[in-house]
């Protein structure tokens, strides 16, 4: 179904064709004068546009029409129908974008072709032009930072599960990047040039997100004046993102779960079902067991869901992935001032390394983008941190520069200053999608920024236990991190004593 602005002077041609087309299911917009069409182009923003070339008998009405059509962003498919046809008048039309062409007198199933023809090459434009923007984003491995052994269970887990049709459930708190998993899922399988659609089942009322899901006909309800298709049959042959799960509708639960039995969807206000192709993919940042508990999440639907779960562990559960984030992000998510790079002190890695990152990955780039807005001279310090980290660096005195080198290979990260810590800290994800990088020109392996990372989250929880007189819970509070993470931290530096 389409909509589709059709014009021609002749009173008789334009009801006709308007009663066809609207038959066939389509919003028809009929204009018998080229100003009124010209006008209400941008409005409508029609997939189709039927004119006839010589409008009140002149031929530049009808190409200013077909001009401006093809002007439109998205640009309509155009099709020109004329009572004075020529070879020469054809050949003009395609010079100026339109699809097709058609002579009066023509016969309505010759129409009803042009136009299914006209629509079909439509979809296959725009999906071309939808694969394009979603490759040149490369969801792919290079976007999952980390080295810790939580972090490479993850991407071990997205290689052995990418390439099935198995429904799968990504666990984690806010910020710790499940839609990138859930990207990297897709990318890496054989739907990767197949839509993928992303849904925050949160944001939308209910009324509002059933609609969006399933579609709806026609006059199903109040403000629905043409059928829509919805976001399952958009994701038809690729993947479906159910973001925030948890907080769906009881309602739309019962139909996701037969979408997932029978793979099939019912339009609001429709009887008969649609065959869909997708594969679903759900998060949430809530344990679901628990909703189940409450009786807000049906039992039965979280087993559909739960097929291969993947849990994304918080930041504070894997600091030594910090410092490999903070290169990337001062490498490719801002820019440097004139050219220059970014530089780092010492104090403000061990501040980061420190913080319980209750945002995760996404308040460690905001953090990072602040302090690259606020810094003097391309150096971050302390003084350019949000407040609430300000306060872990009372006590620290070291101010020795971190460098972020320039001209790095694509896998490096950070690079620390060669006269305090000798390491070039490289990405995992080369190795293990196969590309070649450069090796690092110190002989220093990744345990070095481990024994280093514990050794400062040590010296650092010492100071703090130090300055507040051994009380562990004004430790905590001062630490930023709550007394069970403070009191677990110190088991395991009692461990590997």
């Amino acid at each position: 179904m389409a909509r589709v602005l059709l014009v021609d002077d002749e009173i008789t041609m334009l009801q006709m064709v308007s009663e066809l087309l609207r038959s066939e299911g389509h919003e028809v917009h009929p204009f018998n004068n080229t100003t009124a069409a010209l006008e209400a182009l941008d409005g409508i923003a029609p997939e189709l546009v039927i004119t006839d070339l010589y409008l009140d008998k002149a031929k530049a009405g009808g190409l200013d029409i077909l001009k401006k059509a093809r002007s439109l962003n998205p640009p309509a498919v155009t099709i020109v129908i004329t009572g004075f046809g020529s070879i020469e008048t054809a050949v003009e039309a395609m010079k100026y974008g339109a699809f097709d062409y058609l002579e009066k007198p023509f016969k309505l199933d010759e129409l009803k072709l042009c136009v299914q023809r006209a629509l079909n090459y439509n979809d296959v434009a725009s999906e071309n032009v939808y694969l394009k923007k979603q490759l040149g984003k490369k969801y792919r491995f290079n976007q999952l930072i980390g080295t810790s052994p939580q972090m490479q269970g993850v991407l071990k887990m997205i290689e052995k599960v990418a390439d099935t049709d198995s429904t799968i459930l990504i666990l984690g708190e806010s910020g710790t990047g499940k839609e990138l998993v859930a990207r990297a899922l897709h990318f890496n399988s054989r739907r990767q040039f197949a839509p993928f659609i992303p849904v925050n089942c949160s944001a939308l009322p209910e009324n509002l997100l059933e609609s969006e899901l399933f579609g709806h006909r026609k006059g199903s309800f109040t403000g629905a004046v043409a059928d829509k298709k919805g976001l399952f049959q958009e994701a038809d042959g690729g993947t479906i993102f159910l973001d925030e799960i948890g907080t769906m509708p009881a309602m739309l639960q019962s139909r996701l779960l037969r979408v997932l039995q029978e793979k099939e969807v019912r339009r609001v206000g429709d009887n008969t079902p649609l065959f869909v192709n997708v594969r679903v993919l759900a998060a949430t940042n809530e344990p679901l067991e628990k909703r189940i508990k409450d009786g807000t999440f049906r039992e039965d639907l979280y087993y559909r869901l739960n097929v291969i779960p993947i849990q994304i562990e918080p930041l504070r559960e894997r600091t030594e992935d910090i410092p490999l984030l903070v290169g990337h992000f001062l490498k490719d998510k801002v820019s440097g001032r004139n050219g220059k790079p970014f530089q780092l002190t010492r104090q403000v890695m061990e501040v980061m390394c420190a913080h319980d990152w209750p945002g995760n990955v996404r308040e460690l780039e905001n953090c990072i983008e602040r302090a690259c807005a606020l810094c003097d001279e391309n150096i971050i310090q302390v003084k350019d941190l949000p407040p609430s980290m300000q306060i872990y660096a009372a006590r620290l005195s070291t101010d020795t520069v971190i460098e972020t080198r320039t001209g790095a290979p694509p896998s490096s990260m950070v690079v620390l200053s060669e006269a305090l810590y000798p390491l070039t800290v490289s990405s995992p994800q080369a190795s293990s999608t196969g590309n070649s990088h450069t090796e690092p020109s110190h002989n220093a392996d990744i345990s070095s920024l481990k024994t280093f990372l514990r050794d400062q989250e040590v010296s650092h929880l010492n100071r703090a236990l130090a300055f507040c007189g051994g009380d562990k819970e004004k430790a905590a509070e001062l630490l930023g991190i709550s007394l069970a993470t403070l009191y677990r931290k110190l088991a395991e530096v009692e461990e590997t004593a």
